[in-house]
């Protein structure tokens, strides 16, 4: 019912799906951006159901009761548990449980992330999925949605290299031509491109 709901408001706003998915997609480390508002999250969902692109995504585990939790598994959620495997042991990172997810699964799997980790302006965003790409050997697909042009979809896949600030920089000049929602609270990351962001246009 959530994701028939969104796909009608995906509709119903005149947007459109680019329907060239780059090979590697289907099983990759899913970049979401920009993401300045909340409209962000049912268009970005919508697009990727239409491109039947089994989307998930990680959650704590501790939102995992009655209704709530219920809505959440339908739209693709994994109840993720941080604590120690034993007793000693510190507790893990996002990037070790990532990780493991990919390790552990023998099907094709796509985890959604955002990189910008708020609505509200980043000039640094949380790098975790590029670590999260080289240690299982998964390659970072970037999906995105364009204000201006009313499109979300899968520009292109990466594979990393190793060298982080090359593949970094790569990702942010992608970002840097699609229009946010809110503009004013959008920006690349400054280490990797320089500027905040070039003007690209404004919201259509």
């Amino acid at each position: 019912m959530v994701r028939w709901f969104f796909r009608l408001l995906f509709k119903l706003f005149g947007w459109k799906v680019d329907p060239n998915l780059p090979e590697g997609a289907r099983n990759s480390v899913m970049l979401a951006a920009p993401h300045t508002s909340n409209w962000d999250f049912p268009f970005t969902m919508a697009a990727f159901d239409i491109l039947n692109v089994a989307v998930r995504y990680t959650i704590k585990k501790e939102f995992n009761f009655f209704i709530i939790g219920s809505i959440l598994n339908s739209m693709g959620a994994i109840w993720v548990d941080r604590s120690p495997k034993k007793e000693g042991e510190k507790r893990r990172s996002m990037v070790e449980v990532m990780t493991e997810l990919f390790q552990d699964r023998k099907e094709p799997l796509v985890i959604l992330v955002t990189p910008e980790g708020s609505r509200s302006k980043r000039i640094h965003w949380k790098t975790g999925f590029y670590h999260v790409a080289m240690n299982a050997n998964v390659p970072i697909a970037l999906g995105y949605v364009d204000f201006k042009n009313k499109i979300a979809g899968v520009g292109k896949v990466i594979h990393p290299s190793g060298d982080m600030e090359k593949d970094m920089r790569e990702i942010m000049e992608f970002y840097n031509s699609k229009t946010p929602k809110i503009p004013e609270n959008f920006s690349v990351d400054v280490r990797y491109f320089g500027t905040e962001r070039q003007e690209v246009g404004s919201e259509g």
